[in-house]
């Protein structure tokens, strides 16, 4: 977007009007009150692309993440279920013995790191989620455009 500005006296070549062609986009970056007002990193997906074509950028994205998501748990929910039965058919047949008092206490200690781990982490996670919000409010056609395309994935 362009705009014209009359030059001062001292500019004018004649007595005719003429006019210096003014930037926007590029006067908007250079001066900081933008940046203030709308951050640093303000839209550069907005800049590019129509608000319909990121909704479908998202909705694509989003529905491959949802239907991958959908494949992965069912092999991993298989996966693991199989793994439990096998176990338990070995156990009963006599082919394994589980001392399951040792696999308690291994569980509790595991359960104690893990909760030390968990309270050390905080801080990172906080900072994470702050940059993932910032990130949802930048790009709220497309994150909203991914939301549906996720759930609809995971429907099919």
């Amino acid at each position: 977007m362009a705009a014209r500005r009359p030059r001062s006296a001292s500019e004018h070549d004649s007595d005719d009007d003429s006019y210096e062609v003014l930037d926007l986009t590029e006067y908007a970056r250079r001066h900081h009150w933008w940046n203030r007002l709308f951050g640093r990193n303000s839209g550069p997906i907005v800049e590019k692309y129509s608000v319909a074509t990121q909704i479908v950028m998202g909705g694509v994205t989003g529905w491959c993440a949802g239907f991958l998501f959908q494949k992965v748990g069912k092999l991993a929910a298989t996966a693991v279920g199989g793994g439990f039965l096998l176990l338990q058919i070995a156990s009963h047949s006599g082919y394994v013995q589980v001392d399951w008092k040792r696999v308690e206490k291994d569980v509790n200690k595991a359960k104690k790191q893990l909760k030390k781990r968990a309270n050390k982490a905080a801080p990172e996670i906080n900072t994470l989620i702050e940059e993932s919000t910032e990130f949802i409010k930048q790009n709220i056609v497309v994150s909203s455009g991914f939301v549906g395309g996720f759930l609809l994935g995971l429907a099919s």
